[in-house]
């Protein structure tokens, strides 16, 4: 399948980071997922932790800045919710149903992936097998998404689309991507 590219929004009632552009590209070749996360513009705005030399599996990692990816099996309540750190700290979760049964995803001991820096542009690229958890001929329905935080602590929270009242990338009908 072809690259698909997407940009993300911000959550209307965040803290605007008007500069800031967040663009997300999606492939899928057979049962592996590759994903890149671009975000252009006044990085020095932003909380951007420099790369661990250690990257470990690490839990709460969206209450700073953190790129995320949803994955659901087509016409399934379960979902997975993958946590990125620009410091190459990462987490896998599971959920039976709409934000239950929370549970660390087994399947993973790792998840290594690429993060660069330039002045005004910092990338992360993911390759994801997914034999793992999800049978290659499963169609997925996905969902992208990121918290940034700025210099200044506040949290600003971006998704391909907000449906609710509240910023909330659980919610089934964000995973609008369908590969």
């Amino acid at each position: 399948m072809n690259d698909r590219p997407f940009l993300l929004k911000p959550f209307p009632a965040s803290a605007a980071l008007p500069d800031l552009k967040i663009s997300t590209n999606i492939t899928r070749r057979f049962n592996t997922l590759i994903v890149r996360y671009n975000l252009t513009g006044p990085l020095e705005e932003l909380v951007i932790p420099k790369l661990s030399d250690r990257p470990a599996r690490t839990n709460k990692l969206w209450e700073e800045t953190c790129l995320e990816l949803f994955l659901a099996p087509d016409n399934s309540d379960h979902y997975w919710e993958f946590n990125l750190s620009p410091a190459g700290h990462w987490n896998i979760y599971h959920f039976r149903s709409y934000r239950k049964g929370m549970r660390e995803e087994p399947a993973f001991t790792s998840l290594p992936f690429i993060v660069s820096r330039q002045q005004d542009t910092f990338r992360l690229s993911l390759e994801i097998g997914m034999d793992k958890i999800i049978p290659a001929d499963q169609t997925l329905n996905v969902g992208v998404s990121a918290v940034i935080k700025s210099i200044y602590g506040e949290l600003t929270y971006w998704a391909l689309i907000h449906t609710g009242t509240e910023a909330d990338f659980h919610r089934r009908d964000t995973f609008i991507i369908e590969l």
